[in-house]
């Protein structure tokens, strides 16, 4: 399966008739850490204390998106986990529009890529893997009033663990909305995450995450969205593809405090 998406993005670039030569490679980059300390996580234990980067950038082939969670349970422990967990998601997607050179806007579309996602979790006990998934398929840019961005993707999951059949479908939303408040401004943005079918033992999940944070960046000298400030949800039903039982729950509702600062 690395194969199969390898030779797709390879052929992707072949037919670029695109000129680079008085482009930049990098139009821009944004990077922060972000701390959180949140409770009423399951299947993992209860209290996670989480120290997240994230990366952001625009190049003349797409974009990357890709984050590390690094988890800490508070004293306790999962049997593959130990006391602390490493998620990470790393999302490159492929401008069509840029690589052939051609506007693809149209109605609320402003660009058409393939986007992809490598996501690994690694498991830190004897006897247990570590965990990737592959995801590729069509990825769309959409100009919708009001939003900073908003970007749809659609996947298909090609797990890398040798039990797990692929064949899941995945829609993955994501956005950022900037509204004025108190001299300064309130910033939701989020994602949502649903596998909308079932595989072999892995159920169908939905996995909705958003953020308010408040940006104290102008009350302390700093430039608009450096520091922000909030409340993070986690809504996650049938976790990990497991699905809810009266004997596991699966379903979560967790809320987590977070400090954000972007660099």
């Amino acid at each position: 399966m690395k194969k199969i998406i390898t030779s797709l993005l390879l052929s992707t670039c072949a037919v670029s008739t695109y000129s680079f030569a008085e482009k930049p490679w990098l139009y821009w980059q944004s990077n922060s850490i972000s701390a959180l300390y949140g409770k009423g996580f399951e299947v993992e234990p209860d209290t996670h204390e989480t120290i997240t980067f994230e990366h952001a950038s625009s190049w003349r082939w797409g974009d990357l998106f890709l984050f590390v969670d690094t988890y800490w349970f508070d004293g306790e422990k999962t049997a593959s986990q130990g006391h602390n967990a490493v998620y990470t998601e790393i999302a490159p997607r492929f401008s069509i529009g840029k690589l052939t050179n051609t506007n693809l806007s149209f109605g609320p579309v402003k660009d058409v890529l393939i986007a992809t996602s490598f996501d690994l979790s690694i498991q830190d006990q004897p006897g247990y893997d570590d965990m990737w998934t592959y995801l590729v398929g069509p990825g769309f840019d959409l100009d919708i009033k009001g939003f900073d961005y908003f970007t749809l993707n659609f996947y298909y999951r090609i797990p890398d663990d040798g039990n797990t059949p692929s064949g899941q479908w995945q829609i993955t939303p994501s956005w950022s909305y900037t509204v004025p408040f108190l001299k300064s401004s309130i910033i939701f943005d989020g994602y949502i995450d649903w596998v909308v079918n079932s595989k072999g033992n892995n159920s169908s999940d939905f996995h909705f995450n958003p953020q308010i944070k408040y940006d104290l960046s102008p009350h302390l000298g700093l430039s608009p969205k450096k520091l922000a400030a909030g409340i993070e949800y986690d809504y996650w039903k049938n976790k990990f593809l497991i699905e809810d039982t009266p004997y596991f729950k699966t379903n979560q509702n967790a809320t987590s405090f977070i400090v954000k600062y972007t660099f």
